[in-house]
């Protein structure tokens, strides 16, 4: 099997916006190792880059950006905003702060990191969302570990809707109430965690369906996601498993396959609980 760009197919978010479905997340990479973890994963040919403010590494992966040359409308960057800087003035602030150390005029796609336990302060952040949209400063907005009476409040406010919902997400978590509240209201559901931060990976249902296409464990897994419809953001800093987790589009499971990951449900959380985490 082989891995371009161009085979990487995009998924069509609900204000017309187009994300690669799998991209490349920097969770946990220190930044003075992110700037060659994203200039890795660029060269391998993944175009969409998932960081945060939290993280610490949105220089990093400003400074591998500038240095690829790779043209910005070819690349979607995602961020989020923090706990912390909830609140209208203060998530404003929040991404310009991202935009400098990203060394970027915008971002693909703004996302609220976690709701909190404070409605009115992310109900506010989501209004401020809104105007920097409008204002350019971001192509998209979304949210990050809503639970559906999270995104409920949301919608109440009667404007924009999510485009993306990132949630911990994998065969032994499956989110299933969460991912049905996104499909019935045209938000994509993106998997962070995709791989259950490897403990999925010697269940004998994967290793089974590894063995029949001759692929390994994480790209059975990987691939369990594409064809469920969700974006995925593996993340590795290994050259060789960057490329792994991107040549996953020469092979299919089958039905049956697909079943028996879907039924790997066990309520395997690795994160927090979003209902209670607040920072």
């Amino acid at each position: 099997m082989t891995s371009s760009t161009t085979t990487i197919p995009t998924v069509t978010l609900n204000d017309g916006t187009t994300m690669p479905q799998l991209g490349y997340g920097v969770f946990q990479v220190p930044d003075d190792q992110t700037t060659e973890a994203v200039a890795t994963a660029l060269e391998t040919g993944y175009r969409s880059i998932d960081t945060a403010a939290i993280y610490g590494n949105e220089s990093g992966v400003g400074r591998a950006l500038a240095e690829s040359g790779i043209q910005r409308d070819e690349l979607f960057v995602t961020t989020k905003l923090w706990l912390a800087d909830l609140g209208r003035a203060s998530a404003r602030d929040a991404l310009s702060a991202s935009l400098e150390r990203l060394g970027l005029d915008h971002v693909d796609l703004y996302l609220i990191h976690w709701p909190g336990t404070d409605t009115n302060a992310y109900l506010e952040s989501w209004q401020a969302m809104e105007e920097l949209r409008a204002e350019g400063l971001t192509r998209s907005i979304g949210v990050s570990n809503f639970l559906p009476g999270q995104l409920e409040r949301i919608f109440e406010l009667g404007g924009t809707v999510p485009a993306v919902n990132q949630v911990e997400l994998h065969p032994f978590l499956q989110n299933r109430e969460t991912a049905a509240m996104n499909r019935a209201h045209g938000i994509a559901t993106e998997a962070w965690s995709p791989l259950a931060q490897g403990a999925v990976l010697d269940d004998p249902s994967v290793l089974a369906a590894a063995r029949v296409h001759g692929v390994t464990p994480a790209q059975v897994v990987l691939r369990w996601h594409l064809q469920q419809g969700n974006v995925v953001i593996p993340k590795s800093v290994t050259a060789s498993r960057m490329a792994s987790n991107l040549d996953v589009f020469g092979f299919h499971l089958d039905a049956g396959q697909v079943a028996a990951l879907d039924g790997l449900e066990r309520d395997g959380r690795t994160g927090p609980f979003p209902g209670t985490f607040n920072g």
